[in-house]
């Protein structure tokens, strides 16, 4: 088996340490119950910069590395991390809000979460304004029916006889004399 180079060495301690620094937590933190039974979540940015190098240098009195492996190793690490909090949902009262922490951008955050309950009402409002012309129009229909009644209650049954004496005759004027 062959011998393992100080770089991977190096890499592998460097990545290690890495894992048990960042996990998903790290980004979506854990959550906070309050007690009105509202849960926060803290959400972060993360930023991670990480670099290793290495160097053979030749041993001894020749100008090149040896290809046995006996060189003279030289490297390093290095990495950072930044941990920026972004904003807190807060989940409770039937809704899911967003909360930024940075005031950045919050008039547009804010549009943006009035959009759902604009949706809502919007949506809300067309359903009602629908409900009142169809019970409009209902309305409306039963007035004509009722008008078309009082019709029917004036109009002689069919076979049923008639006293003329009692209908007015229609007054012509110049106009209708005229057609």
């Amino acid at each position: 088996m062959s011998e393992q180079h100080p770089i991977q060495g190096l890499m592998y301690t460097s990545m290690q340490s890495i894992k048990e620094m960042i996990d998903v937590n790290t980004i979506v933190g854990d959550p906070v119950q309050t007690p009105d039974g509202t849960v926060i979540i803290p959400i972060s940015k993360v930023g991670l910069g990480f670099a290793v190098g290495g160097s053979e240098f030749k041993s001894g009195a020749s100008k090149a590395p040896s290809p046995e492996g006996n060189n003279m190793f030289g490297g390093g690490s290095g990495g950072g991390v930044s941990i920026t909090p972004v904003a807190f949902m807060v989940v409770g009262n039937g809704q899911i809000r967003l909360l930024p922490a940075t005031p950045e951008n919050t008039v547009y955050d804010r549009v943006l979460d009035m959009i759902p309950t604009a949706i809502d009402k919007l949506s809300e409002s067309i359903k009602d304004g629908k409900e009142k012309r169809a019970a409009k129009k209902a309305a409306q229909n039963a007035d004509d029916l009722s008008a078309f009644d009082d019709l029917q209650a004036d109009v002689p049954a069919a076979g049923a006889q008639v006293d003329v004496s009692q209908v007015e005759p229609p007054i012509l004027t110049d106009m209708d004399s005229e057609n």
